[in-house]
């Protein structure tokens, strides 16, 4: 019987996976084994035979890989910056080029941060499974308050076991209706909303539009339909001066900070690139208030 070597099963899955077209075969090989062995990634270095239950978990996890089944859906774990979260069918899976907008965020919140007084209040709109949430309850130095607002009953599930261990407050609510408490008191609303056109959903891989609930990624024939909500009820909840930054598809870096401005309710608007360059996610600051804003809001 040909022993169960790590270094060799690793080796079988880059190649069955190279073979079915997927990006980074040589990763999910490793993290698929890691999973299947109930092991640390770095625990297979240090290991030098595993046992037919393994070997049988990981031909399952390669199978289902091959067929375009998520990595994250896999292993239930998605890695964004300092943090690990779950994840599952029905919820949108963190990407990469959100840290971004998480990493501008936090400076954000740090130069706003009070010698005396308390800490600043947060906002995460459409929070699916709570990344954007979590990394600022992990990394930033002090004890914001946050909430965290998702209206899919399923994603919900997920943002509820990732944030509430956290201390964050889990609102179930449509964004445009939510926590009509906090108005005029918020430090920062952050976001990555839907915001994919309709009409780009056959440009999509199949994992993606197969796997990623819809209702996370499109977003009007423009996209931007939810930034439009977005705006109205970041207006509303922010005081005078306080932070807006919403992810955006890369299309969109001159449409969506036009947006923002067309509402006369922010100032500083810019936009900002993700990590490869590319149009990623817009800021603004909450202008004073006008007579009018009450009713327009």
């Amino acid at each position: 019987m040909t022993p169960n070597r790590p270094a060799a099963m690793i080796r079988e899955g880059i190649e069955r996976l190279a073979r079915a077209g997927l990006p980074t075969p040589r990763a999910d090989a490793r993290l698929l084994l890691a999973h299947a062995a109930r092991l640390e990634p770095s625990g297979l270095a240090t290991t030098r035979e595993l046992d037919d239950v393994v070997a049988r978990r990981y031909e399952e996890l390669l199978v289902r890989r091959s067929s375009g089944e998520p990595l994250q859906h896999l292993t239930g774990v998605a890695w964004f910056r300092t943090i690990k979260v779950l994840v599952g069918p029905g919820v949108f899976i963190p990407r990469p080029e959100t840290e971004s907008v998480v990493q501008f965020a936090l400076r954000q919140l740090v130069a706003l941060r009070p010698s005396t007084g308390p800490e600043p209040v947060v906002v995460d709109l459409c929070t699916g499974s709570g990344v954007i949430a979590a990394s600022i309850a992990d990394e930033y130095p002090g004890r914001p308050r946050i909430w965290a607002v998702e209206n899919s009953d399923e994603a919900l599930q997920w943002a509820r076991r990732n944030l509430e261990p956290r201390g964050v407050e889990v609102v179930h609510a449509d964004m445009a209706d939510a926590l009509h408490e906090l108005d005029g008191h918020v430090d920062l609303v952050v976001a990555n909303p839907p915001y994919i056109p309709e009409t780009a959903a056959s440009q999509l891989p199949a994992d993606v539009v197969d796997h990623d609930p819809h209702e996370a990624l499109f977003a009007g024939a423009d996209g931007l339909d939810a930034l439009r909500v977005l705006a109205g009820t970041a207006a509303r909840l922010l005081r005078t001066g306080g932070w807006l930054v919403a992810e955006h598809d890369d299309t969109q870096g001159g449409s969506a900070p036009q947006l923002l401005a067309d509402t006369g309710f922010f100032h500083t608007i810019e936009d900002h690139p993700d990590l490869t360059g590319l149009p990623r996610f817009v800021s603004a600051v909450r202008a004073p208030r006008r007579p009018r804003d009450e009713v327009e809001e």
